[in-house]
């Protein structure tokens, strides 16, 4: 029988590779689409970003692939969460912006949670995020105290989504009066719920309120009443931080776990199992869009906060708020598990 040599293994072993796992990442992004799910409904930061990044990502990505964003609202963004995790291709051609608390979401065994967030490919972040509740000058919960005293109805994207979690936590620990009304897909439903009349609350980014809605607070129809953080921006030097209402360290702890999330911000992710060169390459490409002369323009002129991390950074800071204290956990379950 004939030796097939050195030369002949290593040929037979080739003929099993596929083409696509030899492919480089420039032959396979090449004519390709790259579609950027946007976790909730069109007009708010996450929405914005997501379209930015649309617009830049695809010149740096190696093959220049077309690329193109999608909203998929719901469920407070769990519902796009869930879908990148289970059903999107797994190949680098899908990515989603997610709501900041998607971490938490699972270190807290949300029921509707059907992912593991350290498993997704994080690919990178275009800056951490100041939320903040905005109330309408109606009604007297303008203040710490006036929230304490009178109810305030607040839209809520859903339970899970940071515009029902921070309220609850606050009418647990601080005494305020905050009534979540359910249903809007949005910030930027939540922000037109006040404008009709439906609420007087809603919880939206800092950016969004710089971008679309400064008029509200020149002309004194609204006030930002909450910075969601843990101590308060430079921007916002008037408005309480969520750990300032807090009475004793045990509470302190765990609003400081609910903002937590602020640092993920507006960050970007791709599936698990997408190859480890493809992941590396929309990584470098991403950090490459963020310097990108006309995306800073784009981010100069609209007048948006903007700190870029890499995927690795924000890869470690899902580590850290998954690895959060069971007792923090168990006492913040409790809380956002009663009606």
């Amino acid at each position: 029988m004939k030796s097939l040599g050195l030369g002949g293994i290593l040929l037979a072993g080739l003929v099993g590779v596929s083409p696509a796992m030899a492919q480089s990442p420039e032959q396979f992004f090449a004519g390709k689409t790259i579609t950027v799910t946007i976790g909730f409904s069109p007009g708010g930061t996450y929405d914005l970003f997501g379209r930015m990044l649309s617009r830049y990502l695809g010149k740096y990505v190696p093959g220049k692939p077309t690329v193109i964003a999608s909203n998929m609202p719901g469920a407070g963004s769990l519902t796009a969460a869930n879908w990148l995790y289970r059903v999107a291709p797994k190949d680098g051609t899908a990515m989603a912006i997610v709501a900041q608390t998607i971490a938490q979401e699972e270190a807290l065994k949300n029921k509707a949670v059907q992912y593991k967030t350290a498993e997704f490919n994080w690919i990178g972040r275009a800056t951490s995020n100041i939320e903040v509740q905005v109330v309408s000058t109606r009604t007297k919960g303008t203040t710490m105290q006036g929230m304490k005293e009178v109810e305030v109805p607040t839209a809520s994207t859903g339970p899970g989504s940071p515009s029902e979690s921070y309220p609850k936590l606050l009418n647990a620990l601080a005494g305020t009066k905050f009534k979540i009304i359910r249903g809007y897909p949005g910030s930027t439903d939540g922000l037109l719920a006040m404008e009709r009349g439906e609420t007087d609350s809603a919880l939206t980014s800092w950016n969004t309120m710089k971008t679309t809605r400064m008029d509200w607070l020149t002309g004194k129809k609204a006030a930002v009443s909450i910075q969601y953080v843990l101590e308060r921006s430079k921007d916002l030097k008037d408005v309480p931080a969520v750990t300032e209402f807090a009475t004793n360290d045990a509470d302190r702890a765990l609003l400081a776990f609910a903002a937590s999330s602020a640092d993920i911000g507006r960050a970007f992710m791709a599936p698990p199992g997408v190859p480890a060169d493809r992941v590396k390459a929309l990584r470098e490409a991403f950090m490459a869009a963020m310097k990108d002369p006309d995306l800073l323009a784009e981010v100069e002129k609209a007048k948006l906060d903007f700190d870029p991390a890499s995927g690795e950074a924000v890869q470690k800071i899902v580590a850290d708020v998954i690895g959060v204290s069971p007792d923090i956990v168990a006492r913040m379950e409790k809380i956002l598990a009663a009606e």
